[in-house]
C-alpha cells in the first residue's frame, strides 16, 4: 500500500521512524455528468472572474476570506514557517482508556507501519505495551496542513491511528431529544431486552450494500443492452400506534426468521370460546336421532296411528327411550307399525266383502225381473 506520510511516533524519548497508510476505502459508486442530448462529459473549469480565463494548477494558490469578503493569500512558506512540532511527528500525549475517547470524535483510520528495519523493535514494544495496558494513546499529528488528534490501538500485529475531531468540533445535540415527557413500562423494557437478544449478534464480515450491487447489476445491465424491471418500492414505515404489539411482533418476526422452534410457543395463543349454548349442546331429540341412524329418521317420518300413539308419551318417558335404547327400540317400533298397518288393512278388506256380496245378489234379481 502506498504511504501517504512519513514521519515519526515521539513518546517520551523513544522516536519510531513510521510510513502513514489509508486503512479504509471507499467502494461507492461513481457517477459523471454527462450532457444529456449527445453523451458528452460535463467538466468544471478553474476560471478566474478578473479576467474571465481559465487557470492552470501552477498559479492557483490559497487565500483566506475575510468575513467582509476579503482575499487574504497564504503561501505554503507561510504555513511552513509556523512553530508546528507535529509537522512530521505524531506526538502521544497520554494513554487513556478507549471508553474515554468519545466515538463521535473519530474520523479517518490510518496503518502505521514502521519505516525500515531499525524501527522494527521499538515499534513492536509500543505495540505490545498497548496491548497489556488495554489502552489507547491520545496523540497530534499534522496533515494536509492542519494539526489533528489522534488516538492509537492496535488492530491483530499492527499499529493503527483514528484520526479525532477537536472536542470543540462536536456538537451538542441541543433541540434533538423529544420535547415530551414520555414513561416506560418495565414491560416495554422486558420486550424491548428480548428482542435485542432474539436478533442477537451478527458477522459484521456479511454484511454488504445492498444499493451498491442493485447499481452495479443496473449497470452491467445497461452495458449488455439489457432493460431492467423496475423493482417495487419497500412500504415506508408507518406511525406506531401500539409499541407493545409492535415489540411482541418484532420479536415473533426475529424468532422466525432465525428458525427458532420457540417462536410458536412464546406467540401469544387466543382460545375461542363457543358462541352459545347451542353452538356446543346438541338437543335431546338431534342426539336421539343421531344414536339411532338411518332407521330412526325413517320411522319417524312415517305418520302412522301407530307412530301417532306411540308420541304421545310424557317427556321423561320419551327422553330415556331416546337417549338409552334409541338404537335397539327403532327397529322393534318399525317391526309393530308395519304389523299394525298390515292387520288395519286385512281388516277393512274382511269388512268390504260382505257388502260387495249383497250388491252382487242385488244386480242378480234385477237381471232375472228383466228377463
Amino acid at each position: 500500500m502506498r504511504s501517504i506520510w512519513n514521519g515519526a511516533i515521539s513518546f517520551g524519548l523513544v522516536s519510531i521512524p513510521i510510513k502513514l497508510v489509508n486503512a479504509t476505502e471507499s467502494r461507492s459508486v461513481s457517477f459523471r455528468q454527462i450532457h444529456t442530448q449527445d453523451g458528452g462529459r460535463i467538466r468544471y473549469r478553474k476560471v478566474c472572474e478578473l479576467d474571465d480565463r481559465e487557470v492552470p494548477q501552477a498559479e492557483i494558490g490559497k487565500a483566506y476570506e475575510d468575513a467582509d469578503g476579503t482575499m487574504i493569500p497564504i503561501t505554503d512558506e507561510d504555513l511552513a514557517s509556523l512553530p508546528l512540532p507535529t509537522t512530521k511527528t505524531i506526538d502521544i500525549v497520554a494513554f487513556v482508556p478507549a471508553s474515554e475517547i468519545d466515538p463521535l470524535q473519530i474520523d479517518g483510520a490510518y496503518y502505521l507501519a514502521a519505516n525500515g528495519v531499525p524501527a522494527a523493535k521499538p515499534y513492536a514494544l509500543l505495540r505490545e505495551a498497548l496491548k497489556r495496558s488495554k489502552k489507547v494513546g491520545l496523540a497530534k499529528f499534522a496533515l494536509r496542513g492542519r494539526e489533528r488528534l489522534g488516538m492509537l490501538r492496535v488492530v491483530d500485529d499492527v499499529i493503527a491511528m483514528h484520526g479525532l475531531l477537536w472536542p470543540d468540533e462536536v456538537r451538542r445535540p441541543e433541540g434533538v431529544a423529544p420535547d415530551t415527557d414520555v414513561t416506560i413500562r418495565d414491560a416495554e423494557l422486558d420486550l424491548a431486552d428480548a428482542l435485542m437478544d432474539t436478533l442477537g449478534d451478527v458477522d459484521v464480515d456479511s454484511l454488504h450494500d445492498d444499493y451498491r450491487q442493485a447499481v452495479e447489476e443496473l449497470i452491467a445491465a445497461k452495458a449488455e443492452g439489457v432493460e431492467l424491471e423496475p423493482q417495487p418500492a419497500p412500504a415506508g414505515g408507518g406511525r406506531v400506534i401500539d409499541l407493545m404489539a409492535a415489540l411482541e411482533s418484532s420479536v415473533r418476526a426475529a424468532k422466525e426468521a432465525r428458525g427458532d422452534e420457540a417462536a410458536e410457543a412464546s406467540a401469544p395463543v387466543t382460545e375461542l370460546k363457543p358462541r352459545g349454548k347451542a353452538a356446543g349442546k346438541r338437543t335431546t331429540k338431534e342426539a336421539g336421532t343421531a344414536a339411532a341412524g338411518p332407521a330412526a329418521k325413517k320411522t319417524a317420518s312415517k305418520k302412522t296411528p301407530a307412530g301417532k300413539a306411540a308420541s304421545k308419551k310424557t317427556p321423561a318417558e320419551k327422553a330415556p327411550a331416546d337417549r338409552a335404547t334409541a338404537k335397539k327400540a327403532s327397529p322393534e317400533r318399525a317391526t309393530a307399525r308395519k304389523a299394525a298397518g298390515t292387520s288395519a288393512t286385512s281388516s277393512k278388506a274382511a269388512s268390504s266383502k260382505p257388502a260387495a256380496g249383497k250388491a252382487g245378489a242385488k244386480k242378480t234379481a234385477a237381471r232375472k225381473r228383466a228377463s
